[in-house]
């Protein structure tokens, strides 16, 4: 995508004044800089004492991350605290000490799931993420998910400077406008890493965005030949981790995600202004407000409800709601309704897929073609539908283009009706399809409960208009 700058605006000297401004809107105090770096010392000083007390394998503490360096936004300030042990030393142990350790210095210390449990607490009032990991001396050879930090923290700290970090909070900020910060399987986004390697390669924000504006996809920034192995076909951006040149570092981007930062690379390079630095909550849509753009629409909305499977993560479950997604929306589409959106929800209980089509019924009467005449099948196909108990409105017979063809009246003609009769079959991902398909519920949104979780999808639905766009 393009977009025509002003040209009565010098759009390089508006893009200094909107990025000095946003710049100085996003440094941390001093004070807060000061009071991080005071926390990291005592946060590691307090577990290296809780772990001499219980004669722990510890072999190493360390805060690394935005809070490390510096780069974080101060909205979004989380510590990561990450636990060490020896390589040799068994899983089941790892993640004993690691929580123990952990709930030894954190406040309210919650248990979390990724590939192992961690920690999520509060030391003196900043919130706290405890990892437990293994102490590898290669990163290419890691034995768990976050192995490489220590490697990453120290590559990264040697080529910051001022400059780069103010860099790093801008690029984080503009992204995060777009709402396409965060490597979470729920974002599908930049992790925190990739915006610094990515800064660090091209020098600033804006020579970023000069450069993403002209992007493909997928995107190949690793050098010829030296690509990760394996990347997958839907790959997005491909981009070689420093310490571990056989890793993607962008392998949670999308493509949907990196498509909106190439289009808004364009239109903030025309047209820069502050606003591109605020934050962009979600839009969000009551059921009442759905409903009357419905009827201005003369569309469709029907909610599908699943049970949400208990102790999923989100980075396990998230793909799986999106498989759930595409399946609904794919037996739609083979049945003959035009989906015009879906997206999804998730509360306590349930996982929602919520889909827009054009119309809410399909037509009562449904046309089969046959065969030409004097072929083989066309005896079988007259079998079938001339006989005495067959089924039909017309025919059969001969149409225009010469086939046989026949009328019967549709069996489901609404969008409920079909995505009922499918529950059985619907490929849901293994976490998610319950063993009873009628625990899946389909309503009509009419139908529904006015759920606070539907709000955030149903905004997503009905206003996909580029963010940076005017309303209409």
């Amino acid at each position: 995508m393009t977009s025509r700058a002003d040209p009565s605006v010098d759009t390089a000297a508006e893009a200094d004044r909107v990025e000095a401004a946003a710049a100085r809107r996003l440094a941390p105090s001093p004070a807060l800089l000061e009071r991080v770096a005071e926390v990291r010392t005592e946060l590691v000083r307090r577990v290296e004492e809780a772990a001499r007390a219980r004669s722990s394998p510890l072999v190493r503490a360390l805060v690394a991350g935005s809070a490390a360096r510096g780069t974080f936004l101060a909205d979004r300030l989380d510590v990561d605290l990450f636990l060490l042990f020896p390589s040799d030393l068994p899983r089941e142990r790892l993640r004993e000490e690691g929580l123990a350790l952990g709930r030894a210095v954190l406040a309210d210390p919650e248990t979390r799931y990724a590939e192992h449990p961690y920690l999520r607490g509060t030391f003196e009032g900043f919130r706290v993420d405890a990892v437990p990991g293994f102490a590898v001396t290669d990163p290419s050879r890691p034995l768990s998910a976050v192995d490489r930090t220590p490697f990453h923290q120290a590559w990264l700290a040697a080529r910051e400077t001022p400059e780069v970090v103010r860099e790093v909070r801008l690029t984080k900020r503009f992204l995060d406008h777009l709402g396409v910060y965060g490597s979470e399987a729920r974002t599908e986004g930049f992790s925190g890493y990739l915006v610094e390697l990515l800064v660090l390669r091209f020098g600033s924000l804006r020579r970023l965005l000069a450069a993403a504006r002209h992007w493909p996809v997928p995107v190949r920034l690793a050098e010829p030949g030296r690509e990760p192995p394996r990347l997958p076909e839907d790959v997005a951006l491909v981009l070689a981790d420093p310490v571990d040149p056989n890793r993607n570092v962008a392998t949670a981007l999308s493509r949907r995600n990196l498509g909106l930062v190439i289009a808004a690379a364009a239109a903030y390079l025309d047209r820069p202004a502050e606003s591109w630095f605020d934050v962009r909550r979600p839009s969000m849509h009551s059921r009442a407000e759905a409903l009357r753009h419905l009827a201005e629409r003369g569309t469709h909305v029907t909610v599908v409800s699943l049970p949400r499977p208990a102790e999923v993560v989100d980075d396990t479950l998230y793909p799986q709601v999106r498989k759930a997604a595409r399946a609904v929306a794919e037996t739609l589409a083979r049945a003959e309704f035009v989906v015009l959106g879906v997206t999804t929800a998730l509360d306590a209980e349930r996982v929602h897929v919520v889909l827009e089509v054009a119309h809410a019924d399909r037509p009562a009467v449904q046309l089969r073609s046959g065969p030409p005449p004097g072929i083989d099948r066309a005896g079988d196909f007259l079998a079938k539908w001339a006989g005495a108990g067959a089924r039909v409105l017309q025919g059969p017979y001969v149409r225009e283009d010469g086939s046989f063809g026949v009328e019967t009246a549709r069996k489901e003609r609404s969008v409920e009706s079909v995505v009922e009769a499918a529950r059985p079959r619907l490929a849901l991902g293994k976490d998610l399809t319950p063993r009873d398909p009628s625990r899946i519920e389909v309503r009509a949104l009419g139908d529904t409960e006015d759920l606070p979780s539907l709000a955030e999808a149903l905004g997503e639905l009905f206003d996909k208009r580029l963010p940076w766009l005017p309303p209409r």
